[in-house]
């Protein structure tokens, strides 16, 4: 499972327990994000879960035996058109062809198969890592804009845009009201692919 909690930064002093971690929410399942904790770890979060339902040993048990190295960074490519409020969109994938060569894509959609009303608009998740967040950021660009996609409107575009805002680009600038704040100059440098 996955325990999400925010931490406030700008807070002065600590809150009644003495702290500024609040809880956010608990899902017993692996959290879509689970590819960037697999590359910051090494580790394969999925057969540790299959190890676990098969009743075996943790290859790791210690938390500190867990390495931490680098950056990593994912983006979500949806079917949708941000210039329409992300209306999701269906239609016929003529031609798709992530890059594999410089990121990690965990997707189910290849050329020639429909999008269509019955699913999640989802098309693919790219996770990129580097040393460091300044090389994987510039990772998940040159991922994006060499990603293809032919058949139907996505936000790839609009993630590129984000990705490359001046506010995105400064470690620790990017706070959970980016899109409020910046939401009309990404678009207005966005185009739907």
């Amino acid at each position: 499972g996955t325990v999400e909690f925010l931490v406030d930064t700008q807070q002065q002093e600590p809150n009644e327990s003495g702290d500024n971690f609040y809880f956010c929410e608990m899902n017993t399942r692996l959290q879509v994000e689970h590819p960037v904790t697999e590359l910051i770890t090494g580790q394969d979060l999925v057969e540790w879960q299959l190890r676990i339902a098969a009743g075996q040993e943790l290859p790791i048990t210690n938390q500190e035996d867990i390495p931490c190295q680098g950056h990593a960074f994912e983006a979500r490519i949806y079917a949708e058109n941000p210039m329409k409020d992300f209306l999701p969109a269906t239609g016929h994938v003529h031609h798709h062809q992530p890059p594999t060569d410089i990121a990690r894509v965990d997707t189910g959609i290849q050329s020639g198969q429909d999008i269509s009303v019955y699913y999640d608009p989802m098309i693919s998740k790219l996770i990129v890592h580097g040393d460091n967040r300044e090389v994987a950021l510039n990772k998940l660009i040159a991922a994006l804009k060499s990603y293809e996609l032919v058949g139907l409107p996505t936000n790839i575009d609009f993630l590129v845009q984000c990705a490359q805002h001046d506010v995105f680009q400064e470690a620790g600038a990017c706070n959970t009201g980016f899109l409020e704040h910046y939401m009309e100059d990404i678009l207005k440098e966005s185009r739907v692919a």
